[in-house]
Parts: C-alpha cells; sequence; structure tokens
C-alpha cells in the first residue's frame, strides 16, 4: 500500500492540512495519508507550542472517521532530536507491508540537502512536492523521485489561527469542526 507520510506540528491542524491531503489521495497514487505530529524540538523555543499529546489530539479530530487518513504518534517515542530517516527506518520495519512516500512542500525541497542522509530518503523513497509560493524546488526539482503536485495554493498557516485566538479572532472556518471545539474547549492559543 503506498501510503504518504505529512510531517508537521500541527499547531493548530488546520483546514489547509486537510485540503492538501484530500488533493494528494484524490489526484496522485497515494493510497493513504498518515499525519506524523512532530514531537517539540528540545533545542527550539516551546512559546505556543501545545504539549505532543494534544496536538495529535486535534489532528485526530479533525480526520474523524477518515479511513485513508490516520494520525501518527510514532514520533513521540523515537530518541530527540527526530530525524526524518530515522523515522522513515523505523516505520518500514514496523509496516513492512506499506511503501512510504513523503509529502512536502516546496521550500522543504529546496533545503532537502541540509536533512541527516538525505541521499539515502531520496534514493528509497518518493517525494511528493506540493507548491509554496517564492520555493520552485532548487536543484531537486527534476530529481526522478520527486514527483510535483499541482495542489492548489492554501495560503493559510498555524501562525496565522494562533494569532488570530490570541486576539480574539473567530477563526472556526479555518480549523474543522471537532478540533475547533476542542481547542476552544481547552482554551488553547489565547494568551
Amino acid at each position: 500500500m503506498k501510503t504518504g507520510l505529512f510531517f508537521g506540528s500541527f499547531n493548530p491542524v488546520h483546514i489547509g492540512h486537510l485540503a492538501l491531503a484530500n488533493y494528494m489521495l484524490e489526484f496522485t497514487d497515494l493510497q493513504k495519508i498518515w499525519f506524523i505530529v512532530s514531537p517539540h524540538n528540545p533545542l527550539k523555543e516551546k512559546k505556543s507550542l501545545l504539549a505532543d499529546r494534544q496536538r495529535l489530539e486535534m489532528v485526530r479530530l479533525a480526520i474523524g472517521d477518515n479511513s485513508r487518513m490516520r494520525a501518527s504518534d510514532i514520533e513521540f517515542n523515537l530518541p530527540q532530536p527526530s530525524y526524518t530517516v530515522n523515522t522513515l527506518a523505523h516505520l518500514a520495519e514496523k509496516y513492512p507491508e506499506q511503501e512510504f512516500s513523503l509529502i512536502l512542500g516546496s521550500d522543504n525541497i529546496e533545503s532537502l540537502h541540509k536533512w541527516k542522509n538525505y541521499e539515502y530518503i531520496l534514493g528509497h523513497h518518493d517525494l511528493y512536492v506540493y507548491p509554496r509560493p517564492g520555493y520552485a524546488g532548487g536543484d531537486l526539482r527534476t530529481h526522478a523521485r520527486v514527483k510535483w503536485v499541482d495542489a492548489p495554493l492554501m495560503e493559510i498557516s498555524s501562525t496565522f489561527i494562533r494569532e488570530g485566538i490570541k486576539n480574539k479572532k473567530d477563526l472556526r472556518h479555518f480549523v474543522p469542526e471537532a478540533a475547533w471545539t476542542y481547542l476552544r474547549e481547552m482554551h488553547f492559543y489565547e494568551k
């Protein structure tokens, strides 16, 4: 089964994430999408990053009963900091029947050469790249493993949502309903 791995902090998950995952399922050969919720990086300032389990729960709520999408905490129990190549090795061992691919923005493909063992990733996994404003893909644009997906540009960010909530804006239509309800009940991002 061909499974796309969508890594992110999802702080919070928003409709742009879900729309992109939906697009990948309907317009590529990916059969499933796993949202890999990234744990807090101890080298980065925590600031407004919610606890790992709270962000995972929001992704679960956002996905709801969609059987082609899954929220994953796989990186929560791996050594920190998380390196994609290590996560891929762990997943391949745990789920040998899956063929894992990465879902990346064109901004990430331009900096892929800075990732740990990026050559291994490129040699063993397809990368489904969606457009981000101002990023054309750099040197890896034409690599055989890089598959460009003409997904719609979504100019929604988690930062925008956090700032809006902090400023008492009603952004309920930017976050899937069940995740929004949870977020509001828990008073996330209000301060």
